[in-house]
């Protein structure tokens, strides 16, 4: 796998963005993983009976797609999240396409530190997730 950005490759206000699809597997992976198997997750009934009308995704899995990219694209492998503070904004349904926009709103050169907002938005461009990660990039 190749390396990281460091931090001397970043610039403020630098942007990132990758889509991902809402699938079964994926909700029903997580659930696994996590134990996060609340019926309005895994039940259609149960689902159709919740406050969404429908099954709905876990919240964190979508936040779990921002700690994917951290750490695989941008800044990339070596990559060490240190914290992340959310806000769920909407609820995320299968087949949503969800695209994760990272932006660097601070350089912390001395700490080799990068503050990201980050958020994610659905295909019809509402925003479903907000917030804010601090990461470490590789230092080479």
């Amino acid at each position: 796998m190749d390396r990281g950005k460091t931090i001397a490759e970043i610039t403020p206000g630098q942007t990132f963005e990758k889509s991902f699809t809402m699938t079964e597997e994926r909700i029903r992976d997580y659930a696994q993983a996590t134990g996060d198997n609340n019926p309005i997750h895994m039940d259609p009934e149960a689902g159709a009976k919740s406050i969404f009308g429908q099954r709905v995704a876990q919240g964190m899995l979508s936040a779990g797609f921002i700690s994917g990219v951290l750490g695989t694209q941008f800044p990339g492998s070596g990559t060490i999240y240190l914290s992340q503070a959310v806000k769920f904004l909407k609820p995320v349904f299968l087949g949503d396409v969800i695209t994760v926009r990272l932006e660097v709103t601070e350089i912390m050169t001395e700490k080799n530190r990068l503050r990201l907002a980050t958020t994610c938005r659905n295909q019809r461009g509402q925003e479903v997730l907000k917030g804010e990660a601090v990461v470490m990039p590789p230092k080479t």
